[in-house]
Order: structure tokens, then sequence, then C-alpha cells
């Protein structure tokens, strides 16, 4: 893979070529027993890992890097090793010189345990086992603790891991969180934006179109069952699922022009969503409005727990 400074080149195109050519051969002359034990690439914060990353992404952040994980005890055995040997590693590369680094950005690649960056984004040091714990795992926190890629998983823990999580929720954890995205996705846009407008409310207005596409669009990954990233890449995101990725998508973009076309938008983007939950078999509901299939999603939950919990809350 040829790169030249200034390019298109992506971050993880430009990471895995890093390892491949100047990593890999280091850690194979200075600590050979590293490249059987540690997972190599690339994955958690930043648009390159994404591969949202273009020109504006190199003022920080950036650049040639990659990340090592570690089980455990190979941090106690191996982990100084390993990482005195990324601190001597060039921060150039083709010409592509690795961005300031900040104090929130620490982690970001580097050595690091397996546990501790799952830890990072989940906020467990295990796989979630109830429904209740899945539930409570932060979506955007998903998004980037599966993003990226693996170059090289010799022992595959860290990939079981990535296996799991990427395997998506429990199918009645979607069903909650689809239900309670389209009650809010109602609320917000078919009923409220329009009495907001009609009291000249137009911050609120404006509040209840933005919270719509929020909650619209968090439906529609769910439909896809793909986590939804942070709101930065959300809709960027969005454009990429299969299913209903590109119609929501384009309308969603729209509604910043009349303010005439955006009650028709709002209806359009919402039939959309709804002949598609009845495409899965998520509501059988004749109603227009988003409210009535919400609720009947809610209904076929079966886990006591979330099917005990308000329509609305996610």
């Amino acid at each position: 893979m040829k790169f030249c400074k200034g390019g298109s080149v992506k971050g993880l195109d430009l990471s895995r070529a890093y390892w491949e050519n100047v990593g890999q051969p280091a850690y194979a002359r200075l600590l050979p027993e590293s490249l059987s034990r540690a997972a190599v690439g690339l994955a958690g914060e930043g648009s390159e890992c994404f591969g949202f990353d273009d020109e504006l992404s190199r003022d920080h952040d950036w650049g040639p890097g990659f990340c090592l994980w570690l089980t455990a005890e190979d941090m106690v055995t191996l982990g100084a090793q390993t990482e005195e040997i990324w601190r001597r590693l060039p921060r150039t590369y083709l010409g592509f010189s690795r961005q300031r680094e900040s104090e929130l950005s620490k982690g970001r690649i580097g050595v690091c345990g397996i546990w501790p960056f799952y830890t990072r984004f989940l906020g467990l040091d295990r796989l979630p086992k109830t429904t209740r714990e899945w539930n409570a795992l932060p979506e955007a926190g998903l998004a980037a603790a599966t993003n990226g890629e693996v170059f090289s998983d010799p022992l595959g823990e860290f990939s079981k891991v990535r296996a799991c999580l990427l395997a998506y929720y429990p199918e009645d954890v979607r069903r909650k969180r689809l239900a309670a995205h389209c009650a809010l996705a109602a609320q917000a846009g078919q009923y409220n934006y329009s009495r907001c407008m009609a009291r000249g409310e137009r911050t609120a207005a404006l509040t209840s179109l933005t919270l719509f596409a929020e909650h619209i669009s968090a439906a529609v990954f769910l439909l896809n069952r793909r986590y939804r990233p942070y709101y930065k890449w959300a809709y960027r995101a969005l454009r990429s699922c299969p299913v209903l990725g590109e119609a929501v998508g384009t309308r969603l973009e729209r509604l910043d022009g009349e303010e005439a076309s955006r009650f028709l938008l709002i209806e359009e983007i919402s039939a959309s969503v709804i002949g598609e939950l009845k495409r899965q078999g998520l509501s059988s509901s004749e109603s227009d409005f988003l409210l009535p299939h919400a609720e009947e999603i809610q209904r076929s939950i079966r886990d006591p727990y979330l099917a005990g919990l308000h329509l609305m809350t996610e």
C-alpha cells in the first residue's frame, strides 16, 4: 500500500502498515515472545477507528500507531518490556507524524490490558451476564469497543470478547430499547413539534426536532442490529446501515430546510420505520403514529425486568 503526505490515506490503513513494517519487525527482534501473546490492532476512540477520518482529523490524536492488548497475566510478565519497545518506535512513518496527544486521549494507542480496554468503554470488567446489565451498557461505548480492526490475535482472548459484543444485544434488550426510541420519536416529532410551532415556541420546536432525529436514528441502528456511535459520528454511520440508513439519513438532513416541509419529512421518516417494524415482525398495528407500534413491541418483551420498565425508559 502506497502513501503520500497530504493524501487521502485513512488512519486505519496507516496503522496497519505501521504495524506490519515498523512495529512487528521491532517486536520480532527485541521481544519475539510478544508476537505469540499480544493482540494487535486499532479500535476505540478516534474518527480513524470508525473510518471517518479526513485531513481535518489530523490536528490531534492521529498518525502512525496501534494498540497492543495483553492478558492480565502477560501484563505482569511482558507489559514493561512491551511498553518500552513501543516508546522507542518512531513517531513518524512515511511522512505522517503522530500528532499531539492530550490528557483526555491517553490510552488510545500503545500497550493496554484486554479488560482495562473494554472496561473503559463498558464500565464492566467482564461481559454482561443479565439483560439488566446489557441494557445498562452505554451504546456509544459498545460502538467504540467494537470498531476498528484487529490485525493479529494469536491467543484469541481479545477477539473472543469482541465477538460476544458484536453478536449484539439479547433480543429482549433490543426490543426494549427499540420500543423506547420509537415512543420518544413519536412524542418529539409526530406530536410535540407541531404543537410547539403552533404556540410559537421556536426553541422548543427545534429541540423537539433534534430529539426526533436522535431517537429515530437510534431506532434505525436497532433495526440494523448495529451499535450507534456517539452523536458526532452517529449520522455519518447511519448512512452506512443497509436497512433504511440512506433513506432516513437523507430525509433527516433535509429537516434543516424549509419549515413547511418538516411536517411531511417527519411523517415520511416515521412511515419508513413503521414499515420496517412490520417487516421484522415487531408490530402489526395499522397506525401511522409510532406510539402504538412502540407499545406493541413493549408487550412482546418476555424478560420481567425489561417488561416492567416504563415504555419510554431506554
